[in-house]
């Protein structure tokens, strides 16, 4: 059964890395990995940011990593989240982790009090798309960038 934390100092490390795989997984090849260490151990003392790692059972290594942004935004008179970067090794794909992390990024960003999620997603990534979708994400052409899809959900306040 999958599990999900809050990262915290002590896990930056381990955040840095799974971002690095993302990165990888994405085909691309920066920023650095020491680029990602420096900014994640910048991030995860700021109050705006939250980061949750996952792993498909208590006391396995994090397999899955959620990157949160939060700002206040006067339309709604409360805060938004924007969940940034979600990814899941590939090993540990199909195991719920993935629905696990974003259910607990839902979680966290209804405890701050946040009127919606947002986030953005590559068209063709299917899996992901029908996750978003399945938890009531409803989706919009990115501005600027024809292959991602901008999806958002309203919470319940």
């Amino acid at each position: 059964m999958a599990v999900v934390w809050r990262a915290d100092a002590e896990d930056a490390e381990a955040v840095a890395a799974l971002l690095v795989e993302f990165r990888d997984w994405l085909g691309r090849d920066a920023p650095s990995a020491a680029s990602f260490l420096s900014s994640v151990q910048r991030l995860i003392e700021d109050p705006s940011v939250s980061y949750l790692l996952g792993a498909t059972e208590v006391g396995e290594e994090p397999a899955g990593v959620c990157q949160l942004r939060f700002r206040y935004g006067v339309w709604h008179a409360a805060e938004d989240c924007s969940l940034e970067d979600l990814f899941v090794r590939e090993e540990a794909r199909g195991t719920g982790l993935g629905l696990a992390l974003t259910l607990a990024a839902l979680d966290r960003a209804r405890d701050r009090g946040c009127a919606r999620v947002e986030l953005d997603v590559n068209e063709s990534n299917g899996p992901a798309r029908a996750l978003y979708e399945g938890l009531g994400f409803t989706s919009a052409a990115a501005p600027g960038a024809p292959r991602n899809l901008l999806m958002r959900l309203a919470l319940a306040r």
